[in-house]
């Protein structure tokens, strides 16, 4: 049984006469009139009843032209959606990211992209660093907006840097920082910080210590999340050391001062499988993602 026998059948079962199936077909009318048979045949049952004006559906007939028609209409769906998705234009991409860069960056890209794809499904996945490169490697995520993953985290990974952000100190409006129009390395050292918990977030720290090196961070407190870090600074008693990007993303709510004395700045890029074969879709989100991070 091949699907040209379930069209022909269709369009006999639709047509109820083998002439007009035939001319829908651009078809002799001998060959359907075959083909049906032959259908028929090898189901070893009666679609057909065929009469002096035309044909009429058995009850079998009736039961097989239903799924036919179910069974004809998911072939033209797949075939619709694979030249679509082959377009970029349908699709569901899984994306990670890592706070607070889905505060600034995501929102923009997403938003951009799906309104010039909106057959595409994007499924957003707020992981911390360590679960990001797993997730990448085990092929759960298509790709993920993170900061560039360093040692053995970053094994298997390629990593295409979109945006190199510079740090800010973080504090609570009346803060005595305040005075100060820029904070260096040194006078940060002796604050008492607030800082993501290590958890799941070993690159947050990794870049900590890049930018307090040489000096050690007088670590007060830990937060699990980007929200209650800022509620954290925003008591007044410690400060947090936050790239350009929480700045803009967090806006009003804290105020801000240039960190001065390190080159050390925040590297965020693209991140996917080494060697992935991304999809269309997937590609076509890459290059949203580049154009807003540029912006």
């Amino acid at each position: 049984m091949e699907l040209r026998h379930l069209r022909y059948f269709v369009a006999v079962g639709q047509a109820l006469n083998f002439t007009k199936a035939a001319m829908r077909l651009h078809l002799a009318q001998p060959a359907l009139s075959r083909q049906v048979s032959d259908l028929e045949d090898e189901l070893g049952v009666d679609l057909l009843k065929r009469t002096s004006h035309g044909v009429l559906l058995t009850s079998e007939g009736k039961l097989f032209l239903e799924f036919a028609r179910g069974i004809l209409q998911g072939v033209d769906d797949s075939v619709t959606k694979v030249r679509a998705m082959a377009r970029g234009e349908f699709d569901e991409l899984q994306v990670g990211y890592l706070p607070p860069l889905d505060m600034h960056i995501l929102p923009r890209a997403v938003a951009q992209f799906q309104k010039s794809a909106p057959g595409v499904k994007v499924v957003l996945h707020d992981l911390g660093s360590d679960e990001l490169c797993e997730k990448l490697r085990d092929g759960f995520l298509h790709l993920a907006v993170m900061i560039r993953p360093s040692g053995t985290s970053g094994v298997g990974l390629d990593f295409e840097e979109v945006g190199s952000y510079p740090f800010f100190v973080a504090m609570a409006p009346g803060h005595p920082l305040l005075r100060m129009k820029t904070i260096s390395v040194e006078a940060l050292a002796s604050q008492p910080l607030v800082v993501l918990t290590r958890r799941n977030n070993s690159e947050y720290h990794r870049v900590l210590q890049n930018v307090l090196s040489p000096l050690r961070p007088n670590i007060a407190t830990e937060s699990d999340s980007i929200n209650s870090l800022i509620t954290e600074v925003g008591i007044g008693t410690v400060v947090a050391v936050v790239s350009q990007l929480f700045k803009q993303a967090v806006g009003k709510r804290l105020l801000y001062r240039p960190l001065v004395g390190t080159d050390a700045t925040l590297c965020v890029g693209i991140a996917c499988a080494k060697n992935a074969d991304l999809t269309p879709a997937a590609e076509r989100l890459c290059a949203t993602i580049r154009k807003v991070a540029k912006t």
